[in-house]
């Protein structure tokens, strides 16, 4: 009894401290906060069969990407950038994913998108192999093959799509389609292995079987033989005098190589698509007659729509990541919000009822953020101080210990670095670090300042966000390892 009381009691304080009037209750800040608890008091859980699956994946778009491309998104649109909310951040499940491979800490894109299309994880370098498969053994292949996500969606009667802004044959989207003990096999295998193919030859093989429909990237160079033009104005590298276009060309599958020609595919047949000869162009200078990550992004939905049964979709933007091994923030920001667009764009054309969009990303890379920076600082520039009033940052840049200026966006290590080879061998920095001003730092072409040299940026072992909407997308919460995103997707779509 003592304790039924005394429990009434701590109810009814908390009543009466809830109906008290709160200071701040006429503060934006608080409404929004109250906004949230009904937002999420609402919530429904989504149990029907998903019809159609897109898995979405910045490549190398970690947290600390994310947040940078938030900020570069909102303050594109005028605003502080910090409160800006990108379409994947308005989707309501989240969680944080484990990317560590088998035997890696800091991951590999080949094994983390191998994880999503196979429900297991894998080895450094490898694609949708066994843990008993070697980096580079082609020996070691047979045996090890893994089932992939896009096989049972073709079994299931469903199409599948893989699009990118690199290359087809790269490592992720290569994980839809693909199974290889070198990631780097995209047009020719080491001499007397026959376990398996080249992964471009893979490629075509599975859109002839019928288990990839439409394929839209870069990589031209890998389906036409040396020394042959591509239709993208390069010359061929396949060392094996087979032509794949041709071969795709001949199966009936739809080939194009420009922005006109996609719009121009019908969408009962599949579609084949090369916009470049190696990996297709960085947002930011993307000509007109090649189309955007949101163009592809449209047209493999159309197209993979006809099928009443559904689709699986795979949607890189491999770009993000190439700019961040380059230590070019700003070019990965712009690519960024050119794959949050593609995000909002396919969200539009589907309906959250019958389509599980889960947005994510392979692994993170080794980016810094910067401070203490006043709210509203360029995102893609040097560094302002916290303001004493008002909200936005003050005139004055804050200074590092050497008295100079630093951009809020920074790397660990990258080509970019303030160590200078020296002619002993030996890496200095004489004369310390370099004086930026504001027009340099947000240059399209800056190369963010960095301690330790290296010929490539590195990723890092960090964790990256999830996103998701759709069927079944609430078992996607805490903190999960990678191989569970194939769980889900399979799940969903075998459910009920």
């Amino acid at each position: 009894m003592r304790h039924f009381i005394a429990v009434s009691a701590i109810a009814l304080a908390a009543g009466s401290a809830g109906a008290q009037e709160i200071a701040q209750a006429d503060s934006d800040w608080y409404k929004a906060g109250q906004e949230r608890i009904q937002a999420e008091l609402a919530k429904t859980q989504n149990t029907n069969k998903a019809r159609n699956v897109i898995l979405f994946v910045a490549d190398g778009n970690g947290v600390a990407s994310n947040y940078m491309n938030r900020l570069y998104a909102g303050q594109m649109e005028g605003g502080m950038g910090d409160d800006y909310v990108q379409p994947q951040e308005a989707f309501p499940y989240l969680a944080l994913v484990k990317t560590y491979n088998i035997n890696a800490q800091t991951p590999d894109s080949a094994p983390t998108a191998g994880a999503m299309n196979t429900g297991v994880k894998q080895r450094f370098n490898l694609i949708n192999l066994g843990e008993n498969a070697i980096h580079g053994d082609c020996a070691k292949v047979s045996g090890n093959e893994l089932t992939l996500f896009s096989e049972l969606m073709t079994e299931a009667g469903k199409s599948v799509g893989a699009v990118t802004t690199a290359r087809l044959t790269h490592a992720t989207p290569a994980a839809v389609y693909a199974k290889t003990a070198n990631r780097n096999w995209e047009d020719s295998v080491p001499e007397g292995c026959t376990a398996q193919a080249d992964i471009a030859t893979q490629m075509i093989d599975a859109m002839e079987a019928g288990t990839l429909d439409v394929a839209l990237g870069g990589g031209a160079r890998y389906f036409v033989p040396k020394g042959m033009g591509t239709p993208n104005g390069g010359t061929g590298h396949r060392p094996d005098d087979v032509n794949l276009i041709d071969r795709a060309k001949g199966l009936g599958i739809q080939f194009v190589h420009d922005k006109a020609g996609l719009d121009a595919a019908a969408d009962n047949a599949p579609i084949l698509g090369f916009w470049s000869d190696s990996h297709a162009s960085y947002e930011a200078d993307r000509p007109e007659t090649e189309p955007s990550l949101a163009d592809m992004t449209a047209k493999a939905i159309e197209a993979l729509s006809t099928n009443e049964n559904g689709f699986y979709l795979e949607i890189e933007a491999g770009r993000v990541d190439h700019a961040n091994h380059a230590t070019n923030a700003k070019r990965a920001m712009i690519d960024g919000k050119a794959f949050a667009d593609a995000v909002a764009l396919a969200d539009e054309m589907t309906d959250d009822a019958d389509t599980l969009i889960i947005v994510t990303a392979d692994h993170e890379h080794a980016v810094a953020m910067n401070g203490y920076c006043g709210r509203g600082t360029p995102i893609d520039g040097l560094c302002f101080d916290v303001a004493k009033q008002g909200i936005e940052h003050s005139d004055e840049l804050v200074l590092a210990d050497d008295g100079k200026p630093f951009t809020v966006v920074g790397y660990l290590n990258g080509a970019s670095s303030v160590m200078v080879k020296q002619d002993d061998g030996r890496f200095t920095a004489p004369d310390g670090r370099p004086e930026i001003t504001q027009e340099q730092a947000q240059d399209l072409d800056y190369n963010q300042q960095v301690l330790i040299p290296k010929d490539s940026e590195s990723h890092s072992g960090v964790d990256v966000a999830l996103y998701a909407k759709g069927p079944w997308a609430h078992l996607f919460d805490g903190t999960i390892e990678q191989n569970v995103i194939f769980h889900v997707m399979n799940y969903a779509t075998n459910a009920n």
